[in-house]
């Protein structure tokens, strides 16, 4: 029996990558093959990773063209889990460090009905800079129950709920949601903490980079609560089918090379503009690909606007850059996130480029 372990990546550096593949070299078991999805790494970072995973014959890299959309996992996890075939697959994280065991003890958890899922000890910085044998780090702290994220899955169960949830973006709550489906259907969900087989290397978590303001880092206000509030809608509806029939479908590369050579409008972030935008065209247009460049109007930012708005004098009413990258992130993630889009922000952090096909 091979089982399926699948990654998920975006820019983390190789070093963390090398001990997590370094521990699956060394397994007792030699049972398995790795796909290492990079959903959109910078180039220099895609080549270091690709010639990384070039020195393990168990693994396969795949890029995908999501570099301009923001990070989601669910998509990331689809595209492989569509199309196998059958047997059994672990939703592995680019940091963790396997027990020389870990997928000998797999082929047991292997049951047709269920979905196991696993403690992982934690380590923090200093540890997880060193190179030791797994039984010699010092564990900082061990995960709870409610920490579903490493889970082995029977891929024919996976399949009849449509994989993980694509409304979930950047960061929460997608592996509780799946476990939660998964219990519709009938499926168990169990989980091992008779020991630790699975360690977690450090790394700034998605909360302690976020930024009031605008970032080159895509990143989206309040989504960690909106994914909150989407597993209850879930879980209070008993759903268990989620996404259109065509899950875990991603941008193309001729999809990708399309939208980049296509010569979007200028829209200044007056109120107005942008809600007509976002309420009327958007939705509006069909069959032709659209793109707007939105540009932080400089004028707004000075001294005589500031005095006007002060005094209580009638001004335009703009938005910041970042009120309308929330609000546009918002729309892609609830209504367009299923057609071919690009969404990236300038590197002086002055404009926004939207560009979406709209089929």
């Amino acid at each position: 029996m091979t089982i399926s372990i699948i990654y998920t990546f975006r820019n983390r550096d190789s070093r963390r990558i090398k001990k997590s593949l370094d521990s699956l070299a060394k397994q007792v078991a030699q049972n398995f093959k790795v796909f290492f999805v990079d959903y959109g790494s910078d180039a220099n970072i895609s080549q270091e990773i690709k010639n990384l995973l070039d020195q393990y014959e168990f693994a396969t890299y795949i890029y995908l063209y999501t570099n301009e959309q923001p990070w989601n996992k669910c998509k990331a996890l689809n595209y492989i889990v569509k199309d196998l075939k059958s047997g059994y697959c672990f939703t592995a994280d680019a940091d963790i460090i396997f027990d020389l065991k870990f997928t000998q003890k797999l082929e047991k958890f292997s049951i047709p009905n269920t979905a196991t899922y696993f403690q992982v000890g934690f380590l923090d910085r200093d540890e997880s800079l060193k190179d030791l044998l797994f039984e010699k780090y010092k564990i900082k702290f061990l995960s709870k129950k409610e920490a579903t994220g490493l889970t082995l899955f029977p891929v024919e169960k996976l399949k009849l709920v449509n994989g993980f949830d694509e409304f979930f973006h950047f960061w929460g709550a997608e592996d509780t949601d799946v476990h939660n489906r998964l219990k519709n259907t009938g499926c168990e969900v169990v989980y091992y903490d008779s020991e630790v087989l699975l360690l977690h290397q450090w790394h700034k978590n998605y909360r302690s980079r976020e930024t009031r303001e605008l970032n080159k880092e895509l990143q989206l206000s309040g989504i960690v609560e909106v994914n909150h509030k989407h597993l209850v809608y879930n879980l209070e509806n008993r759903i268990s089918k989620v996404n259109l029939e065509t899950w875990g479908k991603v941008l193309s590369y001729e999809e990708f090379n399309e939208l980049k050579t296509f010569q979007p409008k200028q829209l200044s972030t007056e109120k107005s503009i942008i809600d007509h935008f976002l309420y009327f065209e958007l939705p509006n247009v069909k069959e032709k690909i659209i793109g707007v460049t939105i540009k932080r109007q400089s004028d707004h930012y000075n001294a005589k606007y500031k005095f006007k708005k002060l005094l209580g004098k009638k001004i335009i009413p703009t938005y910041t850059l970042k009120e309308v990258n929330d609000l546009l992130l918002m729309h892609i993630i609830s209504c367009y996130q299923n057609f071919p889009y690009s969404y990236q922000i300038s590197e002086d952090l002055n404009s926004i480029t939207f560009k979406i096909k709209k089929l």
